[in-house]
């Protein structure tokens, strides 16, 4: 029996120094020099004492976090019974804390491997997207376009949609919403990142994974979506005619007129950026792109030798500099346009941030001035923008021959040119066309064909000047 009692606990005062108080069979209480009291065990196991120090200090009653005088003989014992077979308690205590532990380890594992396993089942359109434009795709552009289509028309449908689940009416439903507001070529070109990003994704995991029952994009007859009487070869066909020339440029004159003889200007039409005007002529004069013009910088341009200098990395494909002789009438549009924005480094300078103006700013700003050709999501008319334009000025021909883009002067310039007798080879040449023909011939036959050029660009500008001059209906150049 022990020789401790319940009271001599009670009336155990600290000292100084910390003491114990002898129970019998190895319990011993430590009363320590601030009042708390804990519970050792002395036990001999494998021939070696050892003293254990049980993990609960003393209550009278015991309870949860505390040990009693009859708790603590019970431990004690049992810890010393487990002696004298052998088992070292703290040890075999240690032991079980760590399969414990390990158990618990693996049962998180599981847990988080079940979690990414369901996870990854559920990985969405939106992801993939996300995934794809990160790791598989750089457009010149940093994406911004691609970020721009998929925003606008793919995640707010389906972009939450699990990959697995994915089917193809689900695609052909967001490329027929957009036929139906007359956008064809962006559904085409819409299908055509879907089916990279796909393409991609099912050479990797976890999207091959998911795409184990078959690529919905696919399944996409493009044909069968597009209006049937949209041109699937993006052969737009549209030149503007002698007549409308001269009505753009009216517009331009009457615009201005109307402009500067307004009372009040702060709630009057505004004219067409004079920048913009002059593009468009450039343009039309030239055969460039409207990208190559926009990001045009005024240390490109030789108003001395008449030449316009496009680095490479300015044209479509980045093949090779591209050099443009200046016909009278396009040097003139050039002197003016340095007269407006001479004094920056770009032709055709941004208002809203450093550097050249949005490839797309000339194009939008025509097209938001033909609304009447515009449709909105729900395939009605389109509605106003925010900071943007909303009429039709820029409408010619009464509409009767759809809308016009900048694209189309390009084309018109060229037509211009075969009327005028240019060879064909030359103008696909003042064009920057990449050349049909053997790889042979291409490479043994290097004349610039900088003279026939010049003669083309010359011809066609002095057209330009004959049709603009010879109307009654519109003011002449100013």
């Amino acid at each position: 029996m022990g020789k401790l009692t319940v009271r001599a606990i009670e009336n155990a005062k600290p000292r100084d120094k910390a003491y114990k108080l002898m129970d019998g069979d190895g319990l011993q209480l430590r009363v320590a020099t601030d009042g708390n009291k804990t519970w050792l065990v002395r036990y001999m196991v494998k021939g070696t004492e050892r003293q254990y120090r049980l993990p609960k200090p003393y209550r009278d009653t015991g309870g949860a976090g505390f040990a009693s005088l009859q708790d603590a003989r019970e431990e004690a014992a049992r810890i010393r019974a487990l002696a004298r077979q052998g088992f070292d308690y703290p040890v075999q205590m240690e032991q079980e804390r760590l399969a414990q532990e390990r158990q618990r380890q693996a049962e998180m594992e599981r847990l988080a491997k079940q979690a990414e396993a369901q996870r990854r089942e559920n990985l969405s359109v939106r992801d993939l997207f996300d995934v794809w434009t990160r790791d598989g795709v750089r457009r010149k552009d940093g994406n911004a376009e691609l970020q721009r289509s998929f925003n606008a028309d793919v995640l707010p449908t389906i972009g939450n949609i699990p990959v697995q689940q994915l089917t193809e009416h689900d695609v052909r439903n967001v490329l027929r919403t957009m036929v139906s507001r007359g956008v064809n070529r962006a559904a085409v070109v819409l299908r055509n990142n879907l089916t990279q990003m796909f393409a991609w994704a099912e050479k990797r995991q976890p999207w091959r994974k998911l795409l184990a029952e078959g690529n919905p994009v696919d399944l996409i007859e493009i044909d069968k979506i597009v209006s049937p009487e949209y041109d699937l070869q993006n052969r737009r066909d549209r030149i503007l005619s002698a007549d409308e020339i001269r009505e753009l440029h009216g517009i331009f004159e009457r615009m201005q007129e109307a402009y500067a003889c307004a009372p009040n200007k702060r709630v009057a039409v505004q004219p067409i950026d004079h920048p913009v005007q002059r593009a468009l002529w450039i343009m039309l004069s030239t055969l460039c792109r409207v990208g190559e013009l926009s990001m045009a910088r005024w240390d490109h341009v030789d108003f001395d030798a008449r030449t316009w200098f496009i680095p490479k990395e300015n044209v479509k494909g980045g093949r090779e500099h591209f050099t443009v002789h200046l016909s009278d009438f396009a040097l003139d549009q050039f002197h003016r346009l340095h007269g407006v924005t001479g004094h920056t480094e770009w032709c055709f300078r941004s208002r809203n941030r450093e550097g050249h103006v949005d490839v797309k700013s000339i194009s939008k700003q025509v097209g938001d001035r033909q609304a009447m050709f515009k449709k909105g999501k729900d395939g009605g008319p389109r509605k106003p923008m925010q900071n943007r334009r909303h009429d039709n000025i820029l409408v010619l021909g009464q509409g009767l021959n759809g809308a016009w883009t900048p694209h189309d002067l390009r084309r018109t310039g060229a037509t211009m040119m075969q009327e005028l007798g240019v060879p064909l080879e030359v103008i696909d040449r003042c064009q920057n066309h990449v050349l049909e023909g053997s790889k042979v011939r291409r490479h043994y036959l290097h004349h610039d064909y900088a003279n026939e050029k010049r003669q083309a660009w010359q011809r066609l500008g002095s057209k330009l000047s004959q049709i603009l001059e010879t109307s009654d209906s519109f003011a002449p150049l100013p």
